[in-house]
């Protein structure tokens, strides 16, 4: 797809003259279950009567693309690419949703879409960590070093994410080829409706990716790797490289008996696990990361509620429209995790970030959950022995 198609167009290639009207996408909804006003349907309806309002509603924006829709639609409507269609189109038209921590992330994603942009982005590494410029296997870093500083004042660390992958690499005798001057893989830009600025960012990364030589891409970040395999093959065409996430990584390791964890690094906890939508919805993924976690010692796993295909988002999307409805649904997730486990693992970034975020609360006012949250990469490095 492309940012000028047609109303027509976009509406015949996502399907959405399918629409019955029957509602099951706005009960499905974690938004509408919040906000009577929000409704997936009424969307769709305005669109295809044709009313160019839709365009400036706030609506348009709120929407978290999660894929809990489409799961439940029995038409086949491919409303999650619907809304991302209608955003490239908005934007045209000047419109834009309300960007999170003052608009600083999506200023950084569209800083890197300059090509002559040299960065200090590995600085992060110590020097017993050995990776390489050029080789068969890609680790793709994403945003991590600037999450890491933005969010810093809410207690969160994703650049843990990025140690403990080149800890795991290091571990099975790789030495994972980094790119000094990788940028954002452009999901937000993407997913927010600019797609010129994440078009620029896909074909810098696809050269700079080219140039190492690299057969195998691997993502701790869900999001980049969505983005990687299949938006960047759909605006830029098919690429020569394949692209998997971690955890589809350790998992065939530990089906191959290639990876075991050592027991005297028991991890003692009662655990839960959150599917990213991106991961799961989008990609499939579901199996794989409860497989490394049922293989870590000490790990006694129980499922959320709301899990695999009926998992519940971490409430916000592409840094925009992050408002009561979001913090709402996160402190409801934190709530289920912790009536559930002592610990909810993560295998986003985002997810970590949003959820944390929920239980920083600076005016005081607002619930009081305790629970630890953890990513799995960290988690598996730890199992195999490494202080991260």
């Amino acid at each position: 797809m492309n940012d000028n198609l047609s109303i027509k167009e976009i509406i015949e290639e996502t399907k959405a003259y399918n629409c019955m009207q029957c509602a099951k996408c706005t009960s499905i909804c974690p938004i509408s279950r919040l906000d009577e006003r929000f409704s997936p349907r009424l969307i769709a309806e305005k669109v295809l009567l044709g009313f160019d309002e839709v365009f400036k509603e706030k609506e348009l924006w709120t929407c978290l693309t999660c894929a809990a829709c489409n799961e439940k639609c029995p038409s086949g409507v491919d409303y999650t690419r619907f809304i991302r269609e209608l955003r490239a189109r908005a934007q045209k038209m000047g419109e834009m949703g309300t960007c999170a921590h003052g608009g600083a992330i999506q200023s950084i994603m569209r800083t890197m879409s300059n090509p002559n942009l040299s960065q200090n982005r590995l600085q992060w590494l110590s020097k017993d960590m050995k990776i390489a410029s050029k080789g068969k296997i890609l680790y793709f870093v994403g945003c991590l070093p600037y999450f890491d500083i933005i969010f810093e004042d809410i207690g969160v660390n994703p650049l843990k994410i990025a140690r403990s992958a080149i800890r795991i690499f290091n571990h099975r005798g790789i030495e994972p080829v980094l790119m000094k001057d990788e940028r954002c893989c452009g999901h937000d830009l993407l997913w927010s409706g600019d797609v010129e600025n994440f078009e620029k960012l896909a074909k810098i990364n696809i050269e700079l990716i080219k140039e190492t030589g690299a057969e195998l891409v691997i993502t701790t970040c869900p999001e980049c790797y969505r983005t990687l395999k299949l938006d960047y093959s759909e605006y830029l065409g098919e690429q020569d490289f394949e692209i998997i996430h971690l955890s589809e990584f350790l998992s065939d390791l530990i089906e191959k008996g290639e990876l075991e964890f050592d027991k005297a690094y028991q991890l003692d906890s009662n655990v839960t696990y959150q599917d990213p939508c991106r991961l799961g919805r989008h990609l499939g993924v579901y199996d794989q990361p409860r497989k490394i976690i049922s293989k870590i010692p000490g790990m006694r796993f129980s499922e959320l509620e709301s899990n695999r295909e009926g998992s519940v988002c971490c409430g916000s999307s592409c840094w925009i429209n992050c408002g009561q409805s979001s913090k709402e649904i996160q402190i409801e997730k934190l709530r289920e995790a912790k009536s559930t486990a002592d610990l909810l693992i993560t295998a986003c970034p985002k997810c970590q970030i949003h959820l944390k975020c929920a239980m920083v609360d600076k005016t005081g006012k607002g619930p009081k959950i305790d629970l630890e949250i953890e990513d799995l990469t960290v988690l598996t490095a730890r199992a195999l022995g490494y202080l991260i």
